[in-house]
């Protein structure tokens, strides 16, 4: 079990890793919250900012990675599958792609960012 230290120092280097991503540096938010997620991996707060930030920078499978742990701990997470969609997509994973963004549109279908992308590839 985490002390209360360890889980001050996660939830301090997800704040850090947030705020950087807040202020759109992406390259140093992606060092604070690689290192929260390797101390709290169930944490899907801390996979979903992490996979923000792959995104960003361009990191496409990474981001898809981090996006594919929150979806599969949360299925009915909206975000999740829009943006495992998008990275999916980045990556030429076009089928997975469709299933995710088809999930997130129908989750929240008043999202016309969601069914854009999803239209965008057929789904």
């Amino acid at each position: 079990m985490a002390s209360a230290a360890d889980r001050d120092s996660t939830f301090t280097l997800y704040r850090r890793g947030v705020e950087l991503l807040e202020e759109e540096d992406f390259e140093h938010a992606t060092a604070p919250l690689e290192a929260a997620a390797r101390r709290a991996p169930e944490k899907s707060s801390v996979r979903e900012a992490l996979g923000r930030a792959y995104f960003r920078l361009g990191r496409f499978a990474a981001a898809a990675v981090e996006f594919e742990a929150v979806v599969d701990s949360h299925q009915v997470n909206d975000y999740a599958h829009f943006c495992l969609g998008r990275a999916l997509a980045k990556t030429g994973q076009t089928e997975r792609a469709r299933h995710h963004l088809a999930l997130a549109s129908n989750l929240r279908p008043e999202r016309r960012d969601y069914r854009f992308y999803r239209d965008q590839l057929g789904a």
